[in-house]
């Protein structure tokens, strides 16, 4: 009998493109989530993946019914929201879902202040997913930078700096800002390119029509700014500052340098309402904590 986390572990090997990816997304094993997709294979009757040369891609059945598992697991997962909303009269349990350095900064202080008569909220790392993405993926709320279509909504949080990490003996350290054409001629320390805080630097310098001179990429904002402070280059991330690092602000021919957060959701959902204003606290909340303006 084909099971519903069993269509979860096949929308999430489609837009992975890899059973790799896929397993750390879930948090399984590969060769476990490999079993599992042959079980909904056999459950289904039909082959969902092409495994020729080592390869795992979309068959054309797979292609053809990828939309209408996306559509069940939402409708599954609006079903189990609105029972347990109808249930109790409240939302008891909520999820957001976004990158991990915004799950660190962001919504784990925010989730701190919250009182007993809120949700209990849980998060799930959406690293390199888009919110509607995320949303896809189970979470009832999902923050990213890019604005959905409906019937999806959006709410502006806020917009976030880039800096450039740099530490206390550094020429910089003095300076509110640099020109982007200074930063790039400096040895860099970036994110991987699935990170906004790389995506948005990336953008930045191809317009500028330049490029960084030396690039050394690490795991996450953490390692990043562990190496700017052993003496290893510039740290550019959008991380709260560590190991007694100072911040500067980077100017770009647009502005400075930074990542316009929103919240999305669901306008379907049966609590679309009390998300909703759970996304405006988050949003002042942001605000407050960082001095931002709304993006």
């Amino acid at each position: 009998m084909m099971e519903l986390r069993h269509l979860r572990y096949f929308v999430a090997t489609a837009e992975a493109g890899t059973v790799s990816g896929a397993a750390e997304r879930l948090h399984l094993t590969q060769p476990g989530l490999s079993r599992q997709l042959r079980q909904l294979e056999r459950d289904l009757g039909v082959p969902l993946f092409d495994r020729s040369g080592g390869r795992l891609e979309l068959s054309t059945t797979g292609r053809a019914l990828l939309t209408q598992a996306r559509d069940l697991l939402q409708r599954a997962d609006a079903l189990r929201v609105a029972a347990a909303f109808h249930a109790q009269g409240r939302l008891d349990r909520l999820t957001i879902g976004a990158p991990t350095v915004t799950l660190t900064d962001v919504v784990s202080p925010f989730i701190a202040t919250l009182a007993p008569e809120d949700p209990t909220v849980g998060v799930a790392g959406a690293d390199g997913l888009n919110p509607a993405e995320t949303l896809r993926l189970g979470a009832d709320l999902a923050i990213g930078t890019v604005r959905p279509a409906p019937p999806l909504l959006c709410l502006p949080l806020a917009v976030l700096p880039v800096w450039a990490y740099v530490h206390e003996g550094h020429t910089w350290a003095g300076r509110s800002a640099v020109p982007l054409s200074d930063l790039l001629a400096e040895p860099l320390i970036v994110l991987p390119p699935a990170f906004t805080a790389r995506q948005s630097l990336d953008a930045a310098a191809a317009a500028s029509g330049a490029g960084a001179a030396t690039v050394i990429e690490a795991a996450n904002g953490t390692v990043a700014q562990a190496l700017a402070a052993a003496g290893r280059g510039i740290a550019v991330v959008s991380d709260d500052p560590r190991f007694g690092l100072v911040p500067v602000a980077i100017e770009t021919g647009g502005g400075r340098l930074s990542i316009r957060l929103v919240a999305v959701w669901d306008s379907r959902h049966a609590a679309a309402a009390t998300i909703a204003e759970f996304a405006g606290r988050l949003g002042r909340f942001v605000r407050r904590r960082y001095d931002a303006p709304a993006s």
